[in-house]
């Protein structure tokens, strides 16, 4: 019984164990500041902040500055600047600037007129002191606007921003807002505001009992309140203060961040690249290079860092707001070397031949039956990649040189294609180099379009059990997206789905980006076989539409080699009821006559009210010559109606 009871606590570590990827290769982000990158990002995106209402043709701004410093001195610029198309003319420029903690401002105004309110007693001019309006303390941020829309009026901006290196503030400018301003958390302040930083903290870790020095750089970037597509450059600058640069240390750069971010990255090293979305390198723009699917969890990115790019070393892990700007400086020294035995003629990195990049670009598209790569001259030139041809796992099926590219293309059955589960086509590339007999082995994989199809079905209830083809105004509709076939090895997701109402109506998006668009659009469940989700299609049109057309793109992506993603669209169509208009004609027909017998009995019944309570000197001469007992009689009922006229109702 004892040694049942040490065998079952065996088990459930080890099943503890497999529970925590991290267990056996602990990174706690300790990494020595030393070692580890410097972070500096642009970001229009606040920790507080609003826009008023205003016009161009306002006679002031003002513009409430809440900034927060930590302990000691800090520098700051502030920029103030028009915008060239916009001409103030008289306009009066007024700057609340309050700090807490310590500063030395450097202020450019660009030939700008401002009226500026500071503290003195915690503000410092770097240059010539500038004329200010004193400005008292302030324990909350509510007395602070107060305070500055009862000395100087309407508010038209406020921005609330911990530890900037440097402030741009854009004046002259007609607000789109048509209210007051009134602060709110996580604020993108637009075209009105653009502020720099430095990332306070960048953590670091080295991977226990991992061997090798591959080292990563982790940015993560929060999601943003826009959806639409935005470009963050990245700029890496791997030096070394004393000159000594490592030349083939091997590098990640991991950019995790929202599905409409397409990253710019700017780096003049060799640096193997994992990010979300799409990016491309400054130095071809132009050529975009699909991204994959990363974890969100900072537990889940070490992890990947560890197991997909082999990295020992993670060197910079950050989490930033939304920026357009990116900065990376990270030290790169080579160990020190005490003797050299004899002198080695070493090759500089950027003159080889760099193989993350080229193997990026050698992406095969699919069509129904054949794999093609294409491979630009111009871009093997700018990679130092002088490659004389390509081939496929069967050397006889060789590149051939067309429009200063060269093609490589076979169909599924030859070359020596593998064709897994009739969806998944496997192939390897061979890159033999000018310079070199040996050939480099690339794996190339891509899907067969015309292998899957997609199936979508809408239900009435969460359940999913009773289709149905008519949606009703109002209510929620239940979709579920259907792939076939099902392979585990694929990940499906809704690329974009949108809901044609007719010639009548603009086109709904509910979903764009794998993000929905609405707060009315919920997405579901996911998995390699079906996808779920809902909406909601409000209840007032007009004019009503009768029917409706669900149009989505499903995308298809290899779970190991996420850069073969493919679209299917699939749509289906809906009929529209409305609750108020659905009604039979023999429902309509039963109310109107239902109101016309409600209306003869009322009119009846207001009628013999009308009859029986007219004063006594207007009734017919046949009713003047009744016995005196009989017209007291009839008066003292007439007077009971008028002072009751409940119980004439109920004698009715």
């Amino acid at each position: 019984m004892e040694g049942a009871f040490y065998i079952a606590m065996f088990l459930a570590a080890c099943v503890f164990s497999l529970a925590n990827p991290l267990e056996k290769a602990a990174c706690d982000l300790e990494l020595p500041d030393s070692e580890t990158g410097r972070v500096t990002y642009t970001t229009n995106q606040v920790s507080r902040g609003c826009l008023g209402e205003i016009s161009l043709n306002s006679a002031q701004e003002v513009h409430v500055l809440n900034l927060r410093f930590p302990k000691g001195i800090s520098e700051l610029e502030l920029t103030i600047r028009v915008n060239k198309e916009n001409v103030l003319q008289s306009r009066d420029i007024r700057v609340v600037l309050n700090v807490q903690g310590s500063i030395v401002l450097s202020l450019q105004s660009e030939g700008i007129s401002v009226n500026l309110s500071l503290d003195p007693d915690n503000t410092f001019f770097k240059e010539t002191p500038i004329n200010y309006s004193p400005l008292p303390k302030f324990s909350t941020m509510e007395d602070l606007l107060n305070w500055a829309q009862r000395r100087h009026g309407d508010i038209t901006s406020y921005a609330e921003i911990e530890e900037p290196q440097s402030i741009i503030l854009h004046v002259g400018q007609a607000s789109a807002s048509a209210f007051p301003c009134v602060p709110e958390p996580n604020f993108n302040m637009g075209s009105y505001l653009t502020w720099k930083a430095n990332v306070p903290e960048v953590r670091g870790c080295r991977f226990s009992k991992v061997p090798g020095k591959k080292v990563a750089h982790i940015l993560k970037v929060t999601q943003g309140s826009s959806s639409s597509p935005q470009t963050v450059e990245v700029k890496m600058d791997l030096s070394c203060p004393l000159g000594n640069l490592a030349p083939t240390l091997e590098t990640v750069l991991i950019l995790q961040g929202p599905p409409n971010v397409n990253w710019l990255i700017d780096s003049n090293h060799n640096v193997q690249i994992g990010t979300t979305g799409e990016y491309s390198f400054k130095i071809f723009p132009n050529k975009s290079i699909p991204g994959s699917i990363l974890s969100d969890t900072m537990q889940e990115l070490l992890y990947e860092a560890l197991k997909k790019f082999n990295a020992s070393i993670i060197a910079s892990y950050v989490e930033i707001p939304p920026a357009s700007h990116i900065a990376l400086r990270a030290p790169t020294c080579a160990p020190k070397v005490e003797t050299s035995p004899s002198p080695v003629l070493t090759t500089p990195s950027m003159m080889t031949c760099y193989l993350p990049l080229l193997s990026a670009l050698l992406l095969p598209q699919c069509s129904s039956d054949s794999m093609t790569l294409v491979l630009s001259r111009e871009f093997t030139m700018v990679l130092n990649c002088e490659i004389k041809l390509l081939s496929f796992r069967d050397p006889t099926c060789q590149s051939q040189e067309k429009d200063n590219q060269l093609v490589l293309s076979s169909t599924f059955h030859g070359c020596g294609m593998n064709v897994k589960k009739g969806v998944i086509v496997n192939n390897e590339v061979a890159v033999i180099l000018t310079s070199s007999s040996v050939p480099i082995l690339l794996e190339a994989q891509c899907l067969n379009t015309s292998a899957f199809s997609v199936h979508m079905e809408a239900y009435n209830s969460h359940q999913f059990l009773r289709t149905s083809s008519t949606i009703e105004l109002g209510q929620r509709v239940y979709v579920q997206v259907t792939v076939t076939p099902a392979v585990e090895e694929l990940n499906a997701f809704l690329d974009s789905c949108s809901l044609d109402l007719g010639p009548e109506a603009d086109p709904v998006e509910l979903i764009q980006d794998q993000v929905a668009r609405s707060p009315r659009v919920n997405l579901m469940t996911t998995n390699y076989k079906r996808i779920r989700f809902n909406f909601l299609l409000r209840g007032h049109m007009v004019p009503t539409p009768m029917a409706a057309t669900l149009t989505c793109n499903v995308g298809l992506v290899l779970q190991k080699r996420h850069e073969t993603k493919i679209l299917v669209e699939t749509s289906m169509k809906l009929n529209i009821s409305n609750p108020i208009t659905s009604l039979g004609m023999p429902a309509i027909l039963g109310i109107t006559f239902g109101a016309f017998i409600i209306g003869a009995l009322l009119t009846a019944a207001l009628w013999y009210i009308y009859s029986h309570t007219r004063p006594p000197g207007k009734r017919q001469p046949v009713m003047a010559t009744a016995p005196a007992s009989e017209s007291s009689s009839t008066n003292h009922s007439i007077g009971s109606t008028q002072s009751t006229p409940c119980s004439t109702s109920s004698m009715a």
